[in-house]
Formats: C-alpha cells, structure tokens, sequence
C-alpha cells in the first residue's frame, strides 16, 4: 500500500503525518494524530460521530479519505473550547440543557452544530433541527439535544 505524507492543521496546530492511501480521515485522526475526541460508529456516514469541521464545513471524517484533507484547515471536538477552558457556546448549550448521557455521539452532534453557528451565524430552528437529523443517539431521547438547538437559535428552550 502506498504511504503519502500529509499536513494538516489540527485545532489551529500544524500536523504533519504519514497516510496509506486507504486510511479515513477519521483513522488518521485518532491513530496518528491521537485526537480521540473523533469518534467512529458505523463507518459509513450515518451515525454522524465521526463528524469533524473541514475548512469551515462539517464533513463524516470515516467518508473522507485522510490524503484528501492534505492542507486543510481541522476543528475536532478538542479544538473548541477557548485555551483558558470556556466552552464554545455550542458545548455550553448542550450542558446547559443536558443534551449529554454516553457522550459517544456528543463530538459529532457538537461539530456539526459549531459548523451552523461559526462566524455568529444565527440558523433558525428548523435548519438546527435538520442537521441534528443527521446523527444517531441512542441515549438522550432527543429533547436535550432539541433544546440546545432552540437555544442557540435564539429561542426560548
């Protein structure tokens, strides 16, 4: 198998590693880089776990070969709080609203929410809604993970 150098930026670091060319971005993270905040479910796009942010996009990092990401911009769920420890207003929302039991699908659920919020953008609930649609969660029901989009909407949760 054909091994190729990559460099990426994880959580505003630079990266530098090697990939086979079959390896998942998902993979690449958790084994090379040892960002275990990735999670892996179903390998194939449906859970939304392995959600990461991609040059501003959210993207299933196991549907992502780790060659194509080779100069790309990495948020994981390590990257998001502040360097002094203040959660990111998305992890705030979901502890305030106790959208939170296993936590395995939290990473994903929180990535692609920061996606939909970045740069102060106001989603309404509908769209924050839909996007939760995306990702399976076996534990909360739901209802926390609903308020938590209402609250960042804007909405009363």
């Amino acid at each position: 198998m054909s091994t190729h150098s990559i460099t990426l930026t994880i959580n505003g670091r630079r990266y530098a590693g090697t990939a086979e060319s079959r390896h998942t971005l998902s993979d690449f993270l958790r084994v090379e880089a040892g960002y275990t905040g990735v999670h892996v479910g179903c390998e194939h796009g449906v859970c939304g776990a392995c959600t990461v942010i991609v040059d501003g996009k959210a993207v299933r990092s196991c549907l992502m070969l780790a060659v194509q990401a080779d100069g790309a911009a990495v948020t994981t769920a390590e990257g998001l709080a502040a360097p002094d420890g203040t959660l990111h207003p998305v992890q705030q929302a979901l502890r305030d609203e106790h959208a939170l039991q296993c936590g395995f699908c939290t990473p994903g659920v929180l990535m692609t929410l920061a996606a939909l919020t970045a740069n102060d953008a106001k989603p309404d609930e509908e769209a924050l809604t839909a996007a939760l649609s995306g990702h399976i969660c076996r534990c909360t029901g739901y209802q926390g993970l609903r308020r938590a989009a209402r609250r960042l909407a804007g909405a009363k949760p």
